[in-house]
């Protein structure tokens, strides 16, 4: 599956990667393993076969950050176990937030890598393994992957230039930018080549890829051009992270009308009260969401919608949790992600009057997951009663023996549910048609249609 030749045929090295947080940064972590395996080193799985460890991190939110700290510090003590020095190198979104500052902190780590470093990833790999430096031939140029499955990530562009309150990629990733769409079509190209069959576009703000590529640069137009890379391979492209404000006429069209491109939207709309979005840093309110969904689902018939609801932002009354609430129910969305606001360093949210206590918080979050999931549950149990195409994930150990798992179009991979189908034969990235016979929690059985 689209896996990188190596420019040498005696291994360098060995090294492992340890992702944590977001598909973002699972597509940056491939970038740099493409790049360690383009240059003769190897990857492994376990801490004790490798030369270095690469431990790419998050830190959108506190406890993120923590968790890439602990897991950090726990490599730390098995290679402290070890009977050889394993170098550790931490990259990602921990390094390129609190930069200088973690030299002191964090002995144990070898070297640093910020996020807009990581192509840089085989000199630092070479550098702490005393390897020293060398130019690396990337041959035809091509954007290198090691995707190893039916779905792909495809990052169309990083940083963002909202600055919500609450928010701290600015900070970490920096201002907008939009990928080249040559590239992005390339990189397309070459994994559909290596096996996939779903494309996923990602970026912090997909919505307006293009506003610094100059007139005629819309995602709209980057979706067009993508649905014709997968076109031949009877490939599906998917988008996240739309902003309300990115659902252009031109956007809503290409959705509806191009094929390949799935009429699944995700919108995080945070909040619905007009008061707590304009503290959050975001425009919009509650009538002027419940007409854009109305919009939406007039004019793509049947299709999904994907939000995400913050509990317990700074200065949330009662009834403004009430009223959030009250539409997530009301909108009846097929899937819903619900965050307690958490205090970030740094961000104008940390700094409000009128934090919540946690508890409140809490209770207001699990109010909002009871929603959601009983939305999502009806939703799901919905699509009984369809046939459809289903991409072949994978092979499962179930009740009754192995079953294949897949999903469907309404399925986001990872983030969604499944579909379990018990009898039949196909091979992972194989596309079937299935009856959908039954549900449970997100969950669906498939009957394969011979």
């Amino acid at each position: 599956m689209a896996n990188p030749s190596s420019s040498s045929t005696t291994a360098k090295g060995t090294f492992l990667v340890v992702t944590l947080g977001c598909a973002k940064n699972e597509v940056d972590s491939d970038r740099m393993r493409a790049l360690l395996v383009h240059d003769g080193f190897s990857e492994v799985d376990l801490v004790d076969d490798a030369d270095v460890i690469l431990i790419n991190t998050c830190s959108f939110l506190a406890s993120a950050t923590s968790e890439s700290i602990e897991t950090t510090l726990e490599l730390a003590e098995e290679v402290a176990r070890g009977v050889r020095t394993r170098p550790i190198i931490m990259c990602g979104c921990v390094p390129s937030r609190y930069g200088s500052e973690l030299a002191g902190e964090l002995p144990e780590v070898s070297a640093f890598v910020r996020a807009d470093e990581e192509d840089g990833i085989v000199d630092v790999v070479r550098q702490v393994l005393g390897l020293g430096s060398e130019p690396i031939a990337l041959g035809d140029g091509r954007v290198l992957r090691t995707v190893e499955g039916t779905s792909a990530y495809v990052k169309i562009s990083d940083g963002c230039d909202r600055f919500c309150s609450f928010c701290a990629i600015p900070y970490i990733r920096g201002r907008y930018y939009s990928r080249p769409a040559s590239e992005i079509c390339d990189e397309v190209h070459s994994l559909m080549e290596g096996g996939v069959r779903e494309i996923v576009l990602i970026g912090q703000d997909t919505g307006i890829w293009g506003c610094d590529l100059g007139e005629g640069n819309t995602l709209a137009k980057l979706l067009r051009l993508v649905a014709a890379e997968v076109r031949p391979y009877g490939g599906w492209v998917r988008v996240l992270y739309l902003q309300p404000e990115g659902m252009t006429d031109e956007l809503i069209e290409t959705i509806r009308d191009v094929d390949e491109v799935l009429p699944y939207i995700d919108i995080p709309i945070q909040h619905c009260s007009a008061r707590i979005l304009d503290r959050m840093g975001r425009s919009g309110s509650a009538d002027e969401l419940r007409a854009l969904f109305a919009r939406l689902r007039r004019e793509i018939p049947g299709m999904v919608l994907r939000t995400t609801g913050m509990a317990g932002f700074p200065g949330e009354t009662d009834e403004e949790a009430d009223e959030l609430a009250a539409f997530l129910a009301e909108q009846e969305f097929d899937y819903t992600s619900v965050f307690a606001y958490s205090a970030e360093e740094g961000t104008a949210a940390a700094e409000l009057d009128g934090q919540i206590d946690e508890d409140v918080k809490l209770e207001r979050t699990q109010r909002l997951m009871d929603i959601a999931e009983t939305m999502g549950f009806a939703a799901t149990a919905r699509h009984v009663g369809e046939r459809v195409k289903v991409i072949i994930d994978g092979v499962e150990e179930g009740e009754a023996g192995p079953e294949l798992i897949g999903h469907a179009w309404f399925q986001a991979p990872d983030s969604d549910g499944a579909i379990h189908i018990e009898e039949g034969e196909a091979s992972v990235g194989d596309i079937v048609t299935c009856d959908l016979v039954d549900s449970f929690c997100y969950e669906l059985i498939g009957e394969m249609v011979v």
